[in-house]
């Protein structure tokens, strides 16, 4: 899951009082969406570089996810989890014929697939370590919004929100093999990580890290899982980001770009680690047969001839752009893989860069206030591109903020 803008314009809570008042918001309501763009209830039209936090992987209301869920609707909605259902055997199917994992559990929300990664880890270290439960976790890392998984995440401001925390995860700096190698004690049944952290600003986790996490891992008798809520569904331009770098995991969490739009993730594991039993863990939603029809609809573009090309493709014209907008600028680096990037700007003027780009009719994030993060859509066009990154030029060059 990700955080909405934290610093965007106040907006009087009672003029939108039948919901809950829990962040700030622009006072404009979202209609309509079509691709890359949106539209508010005045018309306005946007062009949409966050694609609600990397979910609507194939822009707004794509016609192949909206056929799959309406010809499901019809068929059947929900045969509950006491049964099989045809479209999420056939989505299982699908995700571990493509992946290294053998087994799915399918959720409705990152969060949700990331506490059960931390019960199917927990399990397991109590079948097969002795009990032990500590997950070492990531400095500024973000695993969603449960308690176990906001005590997970690194996140500074959540240090002493909804105490008592969860324990049991040990926080260790991203990039620190030496830190994790000291963290591990006999408690420990588990190193778990975004292989980019996306919140805390797009922040790799480097080939030698990941590999180093491995061997170690694997000398100690311990599990390794990957948060890819953000990072998966062809976002970094591979299908899976642990491809990228040959690093498999014993453990992978699915979510966002996975369902298009729509509540759907996905826990995955290998089959070594896989030592639920019944009772363990379950859910009225678990698996429903439609979220499942978007996700193989999903599946099935992103596995078609020349799309995760196209994506590796396009990742490298919104980086040169946005390289060619630093160095005209005098910005800083432009990190990140595929079509997950962030531009980082030398004053903590994110936010209102933001706020400006909205008024202009493009939607931006900005991750922390020196963070520009981009996310579009996987189908995102070069003339999108183009016109975000005009846009941005003449935001920038209008002067400092």
């Amino acid at each position: 899951m990700a955080d909405c803008q934290e610093d965007a314009p106040f907006v009087d809570e009672t003029a939108f009082s039948s919901l809950m008042f829990i962040t700030k918001r622009p006072p404009i309501t979202m209609v309509e969406g079509r691709g890359s763009w949106l539209y508010d209830q005045n018309g306005k039209v946007y062009l949409d570089f966050i694609q609600g936090w990397a979910v609507n992987c194939l822009g707004h209301s794509p016609k192949v996810v909206a056929d799959a869920i309406a010809r499901q609707a019809y068929r059947l909605i929900s045969p509950s989890p006491a049964f099989y259902n045809d479209q999420a055997l056939k989505l299982a199917d699908l995700l571990v014929a493509n992946s290294c994992c053998q087994r799915v559990f399918f959720a409705n929300c990152g969060a949700e697939a990331n506490e059960g990664a931390i019960k199917l880890a927990r399990k397991w270290g109590s079948v097969h370590r002795n009990g032990a439960f500590e997950i070492i976790t990531m400095v500024n890392g973000f695993h969603g919004r449960t308690l176990a998984t906001m005590s997970a995440s690194g996140k500074p401001p959540w240090r002493d929100l909804f105490e008592p925390k969860v324990p049991g995860f040990v926080k260790v700096p991203l990039n620190d093999l030496e830190a994790v190698a000291q963290a591990i004690s006999d408690r420990t049944v588990a190193v778990m990580l975004e292989p980019i952290q996306g919140e805390a600003g797009v922040i790799p986790a480097s080939g030698e890290f990941l590999h180093g996490l491995r061997r170690l891992t694997r000398e100690k008798g311990m599990l390794l899982i990957f948060d890819e809520v953000q990072t998966g569904m062809g976002r970094t331009g591979s299908l899976f980001s642990y491809q990228r770098t040959g690093v498999e995991p014993d453990i992978m969490t699915l979510g966002k770009g996975i369902g298009a739009g729509v509540p759907l993730a996905a826990l995955l594991a290998k089959e070594d680690a896989c030592c639920f039993e019944p009772g363990d863990q379950g859910g009225t939603y678990n698996g429903n047969p439609v979220m499942a029809a978007a996700g193989i609809a999903v599946m099935q573009e992103l596995l078609a001839p020349g799309f995760l090309e196209q994506v590796r493709a396009m990742g490298e014209v919104l980086r040169q752009g946005l390289q060619a907008l630093s160095q005209k600028h005098v910005l800083g680096e432009v990190r990140g893989e595929g079509l997950l990037l962030a531009l980082s700007l030398p004053d903590a003027n994110g936010n209102d860069i933001v706020e400006r780009a909205r008024d202009k009719g493009l939607i931006i994030n900005a991750a922390r206030p020196e963070t520009l993060r981009f996310m579009p859509a996987l189908n995102v066009s070069e003339e999108e591109i183009a016109t975000c990154l005009t846009i941005l030029d003449e935001i920038l060059s209008a002067g400092r903020l």
